[in-house]
């Protein structure tokens, strides 16, 4: 903690990450309306102090909207990233443990996932799948697995070769017990950084899909979905689509500072330890 509040550049990206959770949490009690109300006399208003960010074409509030918003980007961020941790983290794991032909089997499933760009594999998921949350939690999730799968194995290749886990093999410890009570610890700081910065990758890739029609149904509120409702109109109401882009700007740049904090944190070479 004390070597990232030490880093100006971590400490900015931090203060964006909370106010926007802050925002999350926060939106059912500092929403000036409710998102989802409509009010046709007051659509396209400029923003004022009645509407500090304007309204949209159907004269919903654009900071209610950006509030609710932020909910389902980080309640799929997070969640797709969780899995893809879990998931990813011990394919890996297990992986680089047996070794042999099992390794080079699974690595190479994990190459094939990996061939294709995140957004493409996501957008051919959502589209199989069908655009609902579970379905693109699912579809970003499935993205992230190989690149976990990948970080995950590279250490333990040289940590089971380790006296540690020797020693733990010679006492009659069983294989479950040594990979995730010993092996997984050592690898753990590894993983959560690059889970900061795969965030920022999961926020985007929300986006991408809301902004084409393959993110959760309207009339929910999401920012990508905002960015696209507002694209018609972006010469006579330009609020519409940049506020909305500000706000994804804000989270995405903020978890890639607070990736590359912990990042130089963790690591010796970087941290002079």
């Amino acid at each position: 903690m004390k070597a990232i509040l030490r880093n100006p550049t971590t400490s900015i990206g931090a203060l964006f990450c909370i106010l926007i959770f802050v925002g999350a949490i926060l939106a059912p009690w500092i929403s000036p309306y409710d998102p989802l109300d409509q009010n046709i006399i007051d659509r396209l208003q400029p923003p004022s102090a009645e509407y500090w960010l304007g309204t949209d074409i159907y004269g919903r509030d654009v900071l209610s909207r950006i509030l609710w918003g932020a909910r389902i980007s980080l309640v799929v961020s997070v969640a797709a990233i969780t899995v893809a941790v879990v998931i990813g983290g011990a394919i890996g794991m297990v992986s680089a443990y047996i070794g042999g032909r099992f390794d080079l089997f699974v690595m190479q499933v994990m190459d094939v996932l990996l061939s294709f760009p995140s957004l493409i594999l996501g957008l051919i998921v959502v589209a199989l799948l069908g655009p609902d949350l579970i379905n693109l939690i699912v579809a970003i999730a499935l993205t992230a697995i190989a690149p976990f799968a990948r970080i995950a194995r590279a250490p333990v290749l040289s940590l089971k070769e380790r006296a540690f886990v020797e020693a733990g093999r010679a006492l009659g410890f069983s294989h479950a017990r040594v990979l995730f009570v010993h092996i997984m610890p050592n690898i753990l700081s590894e993983v959560l950084v690059m889970a900061s910065l795969w965030m920022a990758t999961a926020v985007r890739t929300e986006a991408s899909l809301s902004f084409i029609g393959l993110g959760v149904k309207p009339p929910t509120a999401t920012w990508g979905g905002m960015m696209r409702d507002g694209f018609e109109a972006i010469l006579d109401a330009p609020w519409l689509s940049v506020f909305p882009g500000i706000a994804i700007l804000m989270l995405v740049l903020g978890l890639n500072m607070v990736g590359d904090g912990l990042r130089d944190a963790t690591d010796p070479k970087l941290s002079g330890s």
